[in-house]
C-alpha cells in the first residue's frame, strides 16, 4: 500500500493525485457530454442552490460534492512559530478567549482588523462576536492567503504577516464533519459566511441551518471568488485532535513541523504541498 496522497487516501485511492489511465479509442467514438469548464453555467449552480437537505457526512463515492458537506475541508492559517503555543494548549483559541496564556508570536491580523473583528457580531447585538470564533477560510486559495504569498498590501494583514515569506506559514486542515461530530449537541457548531467576517456587507449564515444553506451555495460554484472570500467560524476553540493534516511549503518546513508533534499523541499527517503556498498566477 501506497503513502496517503495529500487529500488524506490511502494508496491510489485519489482520482485527483492518481488520475486513471485515458480509455483507449473504439473505432466508434463514444458520445460524450461536454468537460465542465471553470466558467459559471447558469443553470447548474441554480439547480444546486434548491437543495434544502440538512449537512451529511456520509461517504457513499456516488454522490455529488454538494450532497457530503460534511467532506468540505476547512484550513486555519498560522505561522510556524505559532504551533508549539497551540500545541502547548491543545487547542485553536478564538482571538477573545480567556484562556489565552501566551498570545501568538506572529499575529497575522493587523490591530484594526482585530478591532474590527472584536466589534462585528454574527446574528444581532446580542450574539456572539466574530472574535468569538476561531476561523477558517473555505479554500487553501483564500484571498487574504493570496495578499500574504503575493506579499500585496492588504490592510487585514500586520506588518509581520505581510513581511513574513509564505514557506513560514504552515495550513491546519480539518473538514465539517469533523467539528459537527465534535460539537456534539451544541445549538450552533458554526457559523458560515459569503465573505470577510468582518464586513458589513457580508452575509451570515449564523444557525444550523442557514449555516448549512450558505454551505451549499458556496460549494455549488467552488471556483467562484466568493468562496474565496468565506469563512467557517467555529464558537470558542478548536481542538487540536480536529486536525487531521498540516500543509507545509517544502520539506525543511515539513522536518521543522515533524519533531514539534513528536511528543503528541494526535500526530496529523504533514504534507509538502508547493501549491498552496505560491501565488495564484505561478500555480
Amino acid at each position: 500500500m501506497n503513502e496517503e496522497c495529500i487529500h488524506g487516501l490511502d494508496g491510489e485511492l485519489c482520482a485527483l493525485c492518481f488520475p486513471p489511465a485515458a480509455p483507449v479509442a473504439s473505432t466508434v467514438p463514444a458520445v460524450r457530454a461536454p468537460r465542465a469548464s471553470r466558467a459559471r453555467t447558469p443553470e447548474a449552480p441554480t439547480a444546486l442552490r434548491t437543495i434544502a437537505a440538512p449537512i451529511t457526512t456520509g461517504t457513499a463515492k456516488t454522490k455529488r460534492h454538494d450532497d457530503n458537506v460534511g467532506e468540505q475541508r476547512i484550513y486555519h492559517l498560522t505561522h510556524i512559530r505559532n504551533l508549539p503555543g497551540i500545541l502547548a494548549t491543545g487547542r485553536l483559541l478564538a482571538d477573545s478567549s480567556e484562556d489565552w496564556e501566551t498570545r501568538p508570536v506572529v499575529d497575522i491580523s493587523s490591530p484594526a482588523n482585530r478591532d474590527a473583528r472584536r466589534d462585528a457580531r454574527v446574528s444581532g447585538p446580542d450574539s456572539l462576536a466574530v472574535a468569538d470564533h476561531v476561523p477558517f477560510f473555505l479554500s487553501p486559495n483564500a484571498l487574504v492567503w493570496e495578499n500574504i504569498r503575493a506579499q500585496s498590501l492588504d490592510p487585514r494583514l500586520s506588518d509581520d504577516a505581510h513581511d513574513a515569506a509564505a514557506f513560514d506559514f504552515v495550513i491546519l486542515v480539518s473538514t465539517v464533519k469533523k467539528v459537527l461530530d465534535a460539537a456534539d449537541d451544541a445549538e450552533t457548531p458554526f457559523a458560515v459566511t459569503d465573505g470577510d467576517a468582518a464586513f458589513a456587507s457580508t452575509r451570515f449564515g449564523s444557525t444550523t441551518d442557514s449555516a448549512d444553506r450558505l454551505l451549499r451555495t458556496l460549494r455549488a460554484d467552488l471556483d467562484s471568488d466568493t468562496i474565496l472570500k468565506a469563512e467557517l467560524l467555529v464558537p470558542g476553540e478548536v481542538p487540536f485532535g480536529l486536525i487531521t493534516l498540516i500543509g507545509v511549503a517544502n520539506d525543511r518546513v515539513r522536518d521543522a513541523v515533524k519533531p514539534i508533534l513528536a511528543t503528541l499523541s494526535h500526530k496529523p499527517k504533514v504534507a509538502v504541498y508547493p501549491p498552496w503556498f505560491h501565488p495564484t498566477e505561478e500555480i
